[in-house]
């Protein structure tokens, strides 16, 4: 991007974050939290334990958008605290990202799973859900407006950019949302647990970590 276009991409910014806000974000953030709990957008509320909504501050730079709550998080009631979560953690931490400064959510806010005896495995959001969900997603980025919204896999970027992508062939480089501010597309965590050849899990979660760095180094651009 040329330094003109960064330039008018960061005033557009600015002029959106000074448009008057509600008088308590706080309170804003809560009564959606609260809507959202009795979620009836799509069926998956019927068998998932609990909603789980976003977390974190904000006023953060970035937020971190995942494909829905795993097993651990539909549990406990929070986003990213299961095995993904501590990947996650762990790649933040080596790119110099404090978790307690961002914004974590995911596309779909229920956990969509297939009964398997005792155990209840992962099953991949439809079309449909992903599309009922995007307004809780929407009404996240208006609260918080992020100048970096970074989509973990490809549900999120479908939620995000509306439109089915190929992480690897906009990878790296920001999509522009309706708002003027950025998508960074990158990888699940979950994607990288999955991989059997240890040499590719090694070189796939370093390549994860410099995703991550320059999103740092992007939002910190746009937030001067």
């Amino acid at each position: 991007m040329s330094t003109i276009a960064e330039e008018g991409l960061k005033r557009a910014l600015d002029a959106e974050r000074e448009v008057a806000r509600p008088s308590n974000l706080r309170a804003s953030w809560e009564a959606l939290f609260e809507e959202a709990r009795v979620c009836t957008r799509c069926d998956l509320y019927k068998y998932a334990t609990q909603t789980v909504f976003g977390e974190g501050p904000l006023n953060a730079s970035i937020m971190f958008v995942g494909e829905q709550p795993g097993d651990q998080e539909d549990l406990a009631g929070r986003p990213f605290v299961g095995p993904a979560g501590a990947l996650l953690d762990e790649a933040l931490e080596k790119a110099g990202i404090d978790r307690s400064t961002v914004y974590v959510t995911n596309a779909v806010k229920h956990f969509k799973f297939v009964a398997k005896g005792k155990r209840r495995i992962h099953n991949k959001p439809d079309a449909g859900e992903i599309s009922a969900c995007r307004w809780w997603i929407e009404h996240e980025r208006e609260l918080i407006r992020p100048p970096v919204t970074v989509a973990l896999g490809a549900t999120a970027a479908r939620s995000l950019i509306g439109k089915t992508v190929t992480i690897s062939k906009v990878r790296g480089e920001p999509v522009a949302l309706d708002d003027g501010s950025e998508c960074w597309v990158t990888v699940h965590p979950s994607s990288l647990l999955r991989m059997p050849d240890r040499e590719k899990r090694h070189e796939a979660r370093a390549l994860f970590v410099r995703d991550l760095k320059l999103i740092k180094a992007r939002a910190a651009e746009l937030s001067r």
